[in-house]
């Protein structure tokens, strides 16, 4: 079926608490658009028929790392070349909606490495529009309800303005009600904003940070921020309280196609994802979002089936050394263990060979 003629959107019964219909993602829909991305490693691994389609597209995903990265260096370049060397037909997004989704959880110009850096949004923009995709920069931040106000501290706003690209307020947007596909939690489906449900591909722009909680914040984690505030509050508590390893596992199964393209240029270290202090690596990681975030633990010295949304999300994609296909350069030579919180549930996340050489 060609992709044109679908409709991407079905009536279906909702539940949100009108007792009115929503439109309602389908299936068939999720399962027909991943005729956008070639090969094993961005087949998405956020998409509800991952599980059926894995043995089509077999259980090996490439993630992309470029070294050496500054903010004000050619990053539309190399994201062009790390989406190209993990498999996706950039000509295939012509006239598709792509969605980028940067962390603007709690922004402030005196602590960057809290969010994504704007030189990564754009460069990116850049690379999707170029090859004729409509894109659009969404978010929904997790601790401010004025997305003004978080554009404007996070250098985003600006940055977008400058070079005409959309900002989709993602906590107040019409939403679109989508069974959850993880079922790991105990929540029935999400409320989507329409820009979400509607997107021919997510791309993942979070910014690589540690996390009190949950040991790292990367790609996985990032897609938070596409639900929104009206429905889930300032911060997200009906996700906490549902578990956080688990409905990060049930975002990523039910949001349409996702990529990840990680800022690791200046990351966060210690007490993240807010108060850490800043960690240069000059690191761009692609891919899909599973592998990536296993590629990313692995080189800020944690073990990724010790990082519980990450043990979950072997559903969706690999996590294990041996069924990543390294692309770019090898994350060993890229590791570099991270400053963490001290505490029981983060001790019990590091690699022993990370502890031994830090």
């Amino acid at each position: 079926m060609a992709l044109s003629a679908l409709n991407p959107m079905s009536p279906c019964r909702g539940d949100d608490s009108r007792g009115a219909d929503l439109p309602c993602a389908t299936e068939a829909t999720r399962l027909d658009r991943r005729a956008l991305l070639v090969g094993a490693g961005v087949v998405a691994a956020g998409a509800i028929g991952y599980p059926l389609l894995s043995n089509v597209f077999g259980a090996e995903s490439p993630v992309f790392l470029a070294r050496n990265q500054r903010y004000d260096s050619s990053l539309e370049r190399t994201i062009r070349d790390g989406l190209q060397a993990t498999g996706m037909d950039l000509s295939a997004l012509a006239g598709r909606r792509v969605l980028l989704k940067p962390n603007m959880v709690e922004p402030s110009r005196s602590r960057p490495q809290m969010t994504t850096h704007p030189a990564v949004v754009i460069a990116a923009a850049e690379v999707f529009r170029r090859y004729g995709a409509l894109v659009t920069v969404g978010e929904a931040p997790g601790h401010v309800r004025d997305s003004q106000m978080a554009l404007y501290e996070s250098s985003i706003g600006p940055a977008l303005e400058d070079a005409g690209v959309e900002f989709a307020d993602l906590n107040y947007e019409d939403v679109v009600w989508t069974p959850n596909a993880g079922r790991a939690s105990s929540l029935s489906g999400f409320y989507f904003p329409r820009s979400v449900a509607t997107a021919d591909l997510i791309v993942s722009l979070p910014k690589l940070k540690t996390h009190h909680w949950v040991g790292m914040t990367a790609a996985m984690k990032n897609l938070y921020g596409v639900l929104p505030g009206i429905k889930y509050g300032w911060p997200k508590n009906v996700l906490h309280h549902a578990g956080i390893p688990q409905t990060v596992f049930d975002i990523n199964a039910s949001v349409p196609r996702t990529i990840a393209i990680v800022d690791g240029i200046t990351c966060m270290e210690g007490d993240g994802p807010i108060l850490g202090s800043a960690k240069e690596m000059g690191l761009i990681a692609i891919g899909a979002p599973v592998a990536v975030d296993a590629t990313c633990a692995r080189i800020i010295g944690l073990h990724p089936r010790k990082i519980d949304y990450l043990r979950l999300g072997k559903r969706l994609g690999p996590i294990d050394e041996g069924h990543i296909l390294q692309r770019g350069e090898a994350w060993r030579e890229l590791a570099s263990p991270f400053q963490m919180v001290e505490a029981p549930h983060l001790n019990r996340l590091r690699r022993k060979d990370a502890i031994e050489t830090s």
